[in-house]
């Protein structure tokens, strides 16, 4: 077997063989086919595709290639969520705590932001104390004691799709969607849940743009996980408009907590109970009442556990930037858009986000919302507040948001945030 001649069958549009697949995974993870080639191979995945059954084999490669996570042991059956990344997307930190308080175990292993979209470890690691990396005994021990864990990924799972990731980021191969769901889901399937549900963004401030693009790769990874032996549905959610009020770190932990107390945006809270009843009922705990622990404080209970655990501290205050700065509403009128890209764009340069993995980031740092798109305004309130200790990103941020909203007579908008359901 050689790179070469994996990279010509692939060129030339052909189905790569089981054979093929394993071989080229296997030796691009120990170093014998180097960055270029693989490269090559990804382009030539990138324009000519791949069917369902090459996608499944590359991913269980990519799965094979490091450990993979079992959690049999634990009394209570699994269940776990993935985002594919949008402006706000705080729902993580409420749903993780909430799906626990009624019955499952989450072992929900998050990310770090990259450019406009927010991490969720970024954002927990604004609570003093509270460390994103566990031990696999360590998280084991938290799962069968609270039923929920939010941490970093371990390297021993799936090494092959992290250094395919990190070429991909720079050969302009980070489209392909057979390449996208094997990455997300080689991970998710490596990490051993027992049920997955996706959240499968779509508008301007997410990687799909459109409804068709976003349907496609949610079917490839309901293909993937269902293949794989995880029973796996997934959500078609708006991001068009950036999620809740806040876009930035500390502020989302803050409006989380408002989620969990009972409260919170609405837009927030219907995504919340929306992602927790699929999760429930594919942990097939469908007689659960997600709504009930929200409003009963059993959730709210659950976080203080999650957070103690991971030695963060639940009643520390959270940071707050040191300068502020207000956008105000252009004229009276309805507010008719508000994109999540240039909002995501505007907490970037704030300091909420980074450009490269190693950039640190800003606790307080982000975007404030006095208003969503169907909302009244009056010219001259508060439209934004923006939020950074370093004063002198207001500049960039502003440029961010120049045309990104528009205030004028009432348009009709969809009734729900999500969209369509795949499984």
């Amino acid at each position: 077997m050689d790179a070469i001649s994996v990279i010509r069958a692939k060129r030339d549009d052909q189905a790569l063989t089981d054979a093929q697949i394993d071989w080229v995974i296997d030796a691009y993870t120990r170093g014998e086919v180097a960055d270029e080639q693989m490269s090559a191979l990804a382009m030539a995945i990138l324009l000519n595709g791949m069917s369902r059954a090459e996608i499944a084999r590359w991913t269980a490669a990519m799965i094979a290639s490091g450990e993979r996570m079992d959690f049999s042991p634990l009394s209570r059956p699994t269940a776990d969520k993935h985002s594919t990344g949008g402006v706000g997307d705080k729902i993580t930190l409420p749903l993780a705590p909430l799906v626990a308080a009624c019955g499952a175990a989450v072992p929900q292993l998050s990310g770090r932001g990259l450019g406009h979209t927010g991490g969720t470890l970024d954002k927990l690691e604004s609570i003093p104390g509270w460390r994103a990396t566990l031990s696999n005994p360590r998280m084991m021990e938290i799962l069968a004691d609270s039923g929920a864990v939010i941490c970093a990924a371990g390297d021993g799972l799936a090494p092959a799709d992290k250094k395919l990731y990190a070429l991909r980021d720079v050969t302009g191969t980070v489209e392909s969607i057979p390449l996208i769901a094997s990455s997300i889901m080689s991970k998710k399937i490596a990490e051993g849940t027992g049920s997955l549900v996706l959240d499968v963004k779509v508008g301007s401030g997410a990687f799909m743009k459109n409804l068709d693009d976003a349907r496609e790769l949610a079917a490839t990874m309901v293909a993937l996980g269902t293949d794989h032996g995880v029973r796996t549905t997934a959500l078609l959610t708006d991001m068009s408009t950036p999620l809740g009020l806040t876009a930035g770190n500390a502020l989302e932990v803050r409006e989380s907590l408002h989620v969990l107390a009972g409260g919170g945006p609405k837009d927030v809270v219907e995504l919340t109970l929306a992602l927790a009843r699929e999760m429930l009922d594919a942990a097939g705990l469908s007689d659960a009442d997600p709504e009930k622990a929200l409003a009963d404080g059993s959730a709210m209970d659950q976080w203080r556990r999650m957070i103690s655990a991971q030695g963060g501290d639940p009643d520390a205050p959270l940071p707050l930037a040191r300068e502020q700065h207000m956008v105000p509403a252009p004229t009276d009128g309805t507010l008719t858009r508000l994109d999540a890209y240039a909002v995501g764009l505007a907490a970037w340069r704030l300091g909420a986000g980074r450009a490269r993995k190693e950039d640190p980031v800003q606790a307080g740092a982000g975007v404030e919302l006095h208003a969503k798109p169907g909302e009244e305004v009056v010219e001259g309130q508060p439209l934004l507040t923006l939020h950074t200790d370093t004063p002198e990103r207001f500049d960039t941020a502003l440029a961010a948001l120049e045309g990104a909203y528009e205030v004028g007579t009432p348009t009709a908008r969809p009734s729900s945030i999500v969209l369509d359901r795949v499984d």
